[in-house]
């Protein structure tokens, strides 16, 4: 198939261009590198340095490359951020969004598949959380990917749109030639691999009296490769109909002290913590549960471990020390 990949040389986005190309398919990576980094774009991928407001542009590229189907990486998601600059927000995960629908409407591209996010849910009552649950975003950042998933259900409607929508929380980890290079970084995994290798002074932990085994806050962690997968085969569903899907551990989810006591075991080193109030709004536990999109399209994550997640980031770390700079 013939895909272009909105934010492809962003973190995520340039392990599904990644996957794509192993999988033989043709990818354009299309990336404005506000956030993204050229150095990710993978070998056999090609690149368009563009902007999804440069509606022109963006026509131009599907068309040129026969483009079939989109996978839409590009959005900004910080959630602090987003409360403090909704404007941002709302600017380039909506309304540049919908400069990519209508694109893709004027150049019949009919199938998308969305990087959506678990933020959509807000801070659901019961775990783990299903697609059935209701919506209810706490923040900008959950508000602007609702708003654009409201959005292609309507284009849908209208024009014949099909879309997959995977609503997840935490990527993780590397594959051998991609991995997390954010600034600033706010994950956790990496912010701890950071303090394992002495570029930080300490991890903070923002509070440890929530009702866990340990204290610490709970959090689904998926291996990036996986989800790559889960994205590459939502392409499928999309020659019958469109869909929403979950993207979760599988389990009981990793508490904070399980990511950093699985570091200290993964990278033999010492890892100072810093014991720091409850951050507002966040929920004690919060897991996505992925039954429905097993048992749809088959999807079976291979790194689950969070052992295998932090080792894949240590080695990527390693081998890039000063990111994709290095």
């Amino acid at each position: 198939m013939r895909v272009l990949v909105t934010g492809g040389a962003g973190y995520i986005g340039s392990v599904v261009s990644e996957e794509l190309v192993n999988d033989d398919h043709y990818v354009v990576v299309y990336d404005n590198l506000v956030k993204g980094h050229q150095q990710a774009v993978v070998s056999g991928a090609d690149f368009v340095n563009g902007d999804l407001l440069d509606a022109d542009r963006l026509r131009q590229t599907l068309k040129d490359n026969r483009i079939e189907a989109v996978i839409h990486m590009a959005a900004y998601s910080l959630v602090g951020e987003s409360v403090e600059k909704p404007a941002k927000y709302y600017h380039n995960n909506v309304v540049a969004g919908l400069v990519l629908l209508d694109a893709m409407r004027e150049s019949g591209v009919t199938k998308i598949v969305f990087s959506s996010t678990a933020a959509t849910y807000g801070e659901p009552e019961a775990q783990p959380i299903f697609e059935t649950a209701p919506t209810n975003p706490t923040n900008p950042y959950g508000e602007s990917k609702l708003a654009f998933e409201r959005a292609m259900h309507w284009y849908e409607r209208a024009y014949g749109l099909r879309y997959a929508s995977l609503r997840y929380f935490n990527a993780a980890g590397a594959s051998e030639q991609c991995g997390e290079d954010h600034d600033p970084e706010s994950h956790i995994i990496p912010i701890t691999l950071q303090a394992a290798a002495g570029k930080r002074t300490h991890v903070e932990i923002y509070g440890d009296d929530y009702p866990t085994a340990d204290g610490t806050c709970i959090r689904d962690y998926i291996h990036v490769i996986d989800l790559a997968r889960a994205h590459i085969l939502a392409l499928d569903v999309l020659n019958e109909r469109s869909a929403i899907y979950n993207l979760g551990c599988g389990g009981d989810g990793y508490s904070v002290r399980d990511v950093i006591e699985t570091a200290k075991r993964v990278t033999g080193k010492e890892i100072p913590v810093r014991m720091g109030p409850r951050r507002a709004g966040d929920p004690a536990v919060l897991i996505a549960s992925s039954d429905k999109i097993k048992s749809e399209l088959g999807w079976r994550p291979q790194f689950q471990d969070l052992g295998l997640i932090i080792e894949s980031a240590w080695k990527w770390m390693m081998a890039h020390p000063d990111g994709y700079g290095s």
